[in-house]
């Protein structure tokens, strides 16, 4: 079996969980493949050589013979595994090297066992959907287009506040008078959504999410809008340029630009442990019930 490994760093109190990923590995006889950079930062700063069989820098020297591509770090390095994988329907493995994650949601102790339940079959590979951002002008994001979270679009200084008009399917939603717009997928329900006020959504359902960032008007509260809802967004201000965000990436826009939402045209694959669940997940990672009453 080939796998790919990607990441960029992680703390000195994960390395002896992933040495022992290699002894699991070298057990099933993987062919490992490796992110170069990450490679790099392991001989350099954890003074660990592992025994892979090739490397790649992004997704055109990615193997697409890959059964897996672990993702080796928390959800930001799940995400930046996302413009690795793009539509190649190879499944993303989340291993958290950090404390909390939604994606990345194999934690150390688990190691073990789950690389065990992966090579005899035990998991399932859930589909998640992405948001595929257009633009009136080219170069915006050019290379990779899509988020797997969210797609932000916010002041760029601190001045005064924004003006975001809204267009669903062309018809005039609102005028958001606010700091910034946030469009989620139902993954990034739990992302930044989720601190702006958003619902949280389960991972399968068909919608977006558009929350308001600090709005002037407190009655304007976030929307749930079906994904086969194309959003169109103008941006008026004091500012010439505004900032615009897909998940991690961010650029500048002028005023001038155009920018339309939509569901893409393809999913990621994630693999789910059969002993994980998106409501355990819940009830864990953001403590649910963490209370003496209950």
């Amino acid at each position: 079996m080939k796998i790919a490994l990607f990441g960029k760093l992680f703390n000195e109190n994960f390395t002896e969980s992933f040495k022992l990923m290699f002894d699991v590995f070298s057990k099933h006889d993987v062919e490992i493949y490796i992110y170069q950079p990450f490679y790099d930062f392991l001989i350099r700063e954890i003074n660990f050589k592992p025994p892979v069989h090739g490397y790649f820098n992004g997704f055109d020297s990615l193997d697409k013979d890959v059964k897996f591509v672990f993702s080796i770090g928390g959800d930001g390095t799940f995400l930046d595994a996302v413009t690795i994988v793009r539509d190649s329907e190879i499944p993303i493995v989340g291993i958290n090297s950090g404390r909390l994650g939604f994606m990345a949601d194999i934690a150390k102790d688990e190691i073990p066992q789950a690389l065990t339940d992966i090579f005899t079959g035990e998991y399932s590979i859930e589909e998640r959907s992405l948001l595929q951002l257009e633009t009136s002008k080219n170069g915006l994001f050019d290379e990779f287009n899509y988020a797997l979270n969210e797609f932000t679009v916010h002041k760029k200084d601190s001045a005064s506040m924004i003006t975001i008009h809204t267009y669903l399917n062309n018809e005039y939603l609102n005028s958001y008078w606010a700091d910034g717009l946030i469009i989620a997928t139902p993954t990034g329900s739990t992302a930044y959504s989720l601190s702006v006020g958003g619902p949280i959504l389960i991972p399968n359902t068909q919608n977006f999410i558009i929350s308001p960032i600090s709005p002037h008007n407190l009655t304007v509260r976030p929307i749930v809008v079906p994904n086969h809802h194309e959003i169109t967004l103008r941006v008026e201000g004091r500012s010439d340029t505004y900032l615009a965000s897909l998940d991690s990436r961010s650029c500048t826009f002028e005023s001038s630009i155009e920018l339309k939402i939509k569901r893409s045209d393809f999913q990621i694959k994630v693999l789910k442990l059969k002993t994980h669940s998106f409501y355990g997940t819940l009830r864990n990672k953001l403590m649910w019930g963490v209370d003496k009453r209950n």
